[in-house]
């Protein structure tokens, strides 16, 4: 394994991150954000955790809603059985909706310190090394939410801050604030980035780079699309039978052709299409650590091994290729209606 800092931080970690919303499942409400239907159960993921241990991950990364907080229920189950709690930067997620109530959502200061807390509890963790918010909050103030988020930091329950996929003046908007008043700034940005979505390129990632915020991708594999199992007429896996959010995201023609050129420059280099997809990831400008899932442990091991793969500046080229712009995919607009509508 291979490691890097963190932005411009002195924490360490490694090149990859486990995502563990695969883990979970189970009778889920209506509200949760699951994974119905291809999640790993509890007693699966733990063989996930010990290969991920194994390997050097050393980060891994959760949320609240990930199956109405039994992602972080099981991540803090076998963390804290396999690892030692110094040697693991542990992160989790705050924003989305955990319940019925209006307050059981968004980045308030009420929600943002419930949320803390009960995260904590479902981890079994006494702090955790990076809290991010998990969307921007349109109906909420941004300066209620730092001040919110510092005083977690202050508290010692956080160690630091991040933010996930938003509008860069959003982000830049929460930088300037956050350094004007003294409070703690995010240090890490978890963005939609991958070879068929493309569109952070042009302000978020510069944007993170000049300000030393450190770029932790998810979806570098566009939800399974760049696996070489999608297919024109559809899909061979069972995530590919329900994720009707991948299809919304994915699957027009020119995705397609990006599609391709990942499945022949892995049958060049004799590897799968999924460690292409994550080795150009992983060399491309600013990114720190993408954030990779996997169900079964094969793909995990398959994705581990993508931190060694380097590629040619021609391969590199043709995978580019194809690309084709898209609109905004994976937040909401700036003009969107506020989420508490």
């Amino acid at each position: 394994m291979q490691y890097t800092l963190l932005g411009k931080t002195g924490i360490t970690v490694s090149r990859i991150c486990l995502g563990c919303m695969s883990y979970g499942g189970g009778d889920l409400p209506e509200w949760a954000l699951g994974t119905r239907g291809w999640h790993v159960n509890k007693e699966d993921a733990r063989e996930h955790f010990k290969i991920a241990l194994d390997s050097g991950i050393n980060f891994f990364d959760t949320a609240d809603v990930y199956s109405a907080g039994l992602s972080e229920e099981i991540t803090g189950l076998y963390l804290r059985e396999m690892a030692s709690r110094d040697e693991i930067v542990v992160a989790t997620k705050v924003c989305g909706v955990m319940g019925k109530s209006p307050n059981k959502r968004g980045l308030s200061r009420k929600h943002i310190i419930e949320g803390c807390e009960n995260s904590l509890r479902r981890l079994g963790m006494d702090f955790i090394d990076l809290y991010q918010i998990h969307r921007w909050d349109f109906s909420t103030p941004i300066e209620e939410t730092l001040e919110a988020l510092d005083s977690l930091v202050r508290a010692g329950k956080v160690r630091y801050l991040g933010a996930s996929s938003m509008a860069a003046w959003q982000f830049s908007k929460a930088l300037y604030l956050a350094k004007e008043h003294g409070w703690h700034r995010f240090i890490a940005m978890q963005n939609h980035y991958n070879l068929v979505y493309r569109e952070e390129e042009r302000e978020m990632i510069p944007l993170c780079i000049d300000q030393g915020v450190g770029v932790i991708p998810w979806s570098p594999l566009a939800r399974g699309f760049l696996t070489g199992t999608r297919s024109r007429e559809g899909g061979s896996t069972a995530r590919s039978q329900v994720d009707t959010f991948a299809k919304d995201m994915y699957y027009s023609e020119d995705d397609f052709q990006v599609a391709d050129a990942v499945v022949a420059a892995a049958r060049q280099r004799g590897v799968s299409a999924a460690q292409i997809a994550c080795a150009w990831v992983l060399q491309a400008p600013g990114v720190t650590s993408p954030i990779i899932g996997a169900t079964k442990t094969q793909h995990l091991k398959d994705l581990i091994a993508s931190v060694d793969l380097k590629l040619s500046a021609d391969e590199i080229a043709a995978l580019e290729k194809p690309y084709k712009p898209h609109k905004v995919l994976g937040h909401l607009q700036p003009a969107a209606k506020a989420m508490h509508a």
